[in-house]
């Protein structure tokens, strides 16, 4: 992780090559955790603040680090927030069906990931389908 000076606003691409986390990543965890809002400028773009920043570091940390589902990820934040902090059981491995807003950002992850297995099947010294 790069750790650059503190600015009051940060672009998505700023805030994405901070975190190591691509954009689209960023902005389906945007539908899925309600107390992530960033705000926008006039003409649309998100603007995270250093708080917003802080909390996609702790939603990265459930999910990548610690094996959270998204889920289980927006209970735990939401009990930490309430105050309940660590209680047994909170890496749940149920996943909640994501929204009708989240379709086209899953659509775009899938066809990264199946780039990425066509790649991993291509014959050493070549690109995939070269024979």
């Amino acid at each position: 992780m790069n750790e650059a000076p503190e600015k009051p606003y940060r672009s998505i691409r700023e805030v994405s090559e901070l975190l190591d986390i691509k954009p689209h990543v960023l902005r389906y965890w945007e539908t899925q955790f309600a107390m992530l809002r960033p705000r926008k400028n006039r003409a649309g773009a998100r603007m995270y603040q250093p708080k917003d920043i802080d909390l996609l570091r702790e939603i990265r940390g459930l999910l990548h680090e610690r094996g959270f589902t998204i889920a289980g990820a927006r209970r735990k934040l939401a009990a930490e927030r309430r105050g309940e902090g660590d209680e047994p059981g909170t890496a749940e491995v149920a996943v909640a069906a994501p929204s009708a807003a989240a379709a086209p950002l899953l659509r775009e992850v899938r066809r990264e990931l199946a780039e990425i297995a066509a790649l991993l099947k291509a014959p050493p010294g070549g690109p995939a389908g070269r024979a």
